[in-house]
């Protein structure tokens, strides 16, 4: 099986995918089994998302961001809700001072879709601010 994973094209020959392409795509609606991702389709999308882990049964991608404050937080919250909002694609979140723990998988499929992995992508982008 070919895993499904975005591409880009450089003259005729196709490149691996990364990090931009990924984040340049959208959401599209996805539901049943058919769209739900193997462990290695999977594990092939986690290695462009540093930091990123996948659950123990490949079910979902989470990753916890810190932050130096809570106004810091919550700006990358709202702008998280905002990537949310118009994906329409939502994480769970767990919030906290100097912390937020994200994590993305797609009940209509049962696991994790493309989707998942284009979401985090643009969340990734997002968190420019490293702290220890």
């Amino acid at each position: 099986m070919v895993p499904r994973v975005a591409t880009t094209r450089q003259g005729n020959s196709l490149m691996s995918p990364t990090l931009a392409t990924l984040a340049a795509q959208h959401c599209k609606p996805r539901k049943g089994a058919e769209h739900a991702l193997s462990r290695t389709e999977a594990e092939l999308r986690l290695g462009l998302l540093s930091g990123w882990a996948l659950s123990d049964d490949a079910n979902l991608i989470s990753k916890d961001f810190r932050f130096r404050d809570f106004h810091r937080t919550m700006a990358f919250v709202n702008a998280v809700a905002w990537i949310a909002h118009v994906e329409d694609h939502h994480p769970d979140m767990e919030i906290g001072y100097g912390y937020c723990l994200i994590r993305f998988n797609t009940h209509d499929v049962g696991g994790l879709s493309e989707n998942d992995f284009i979401c985090a992508a643009k969340v990734e982008a997002l968190h420019v601010e490293r702290a220890p």
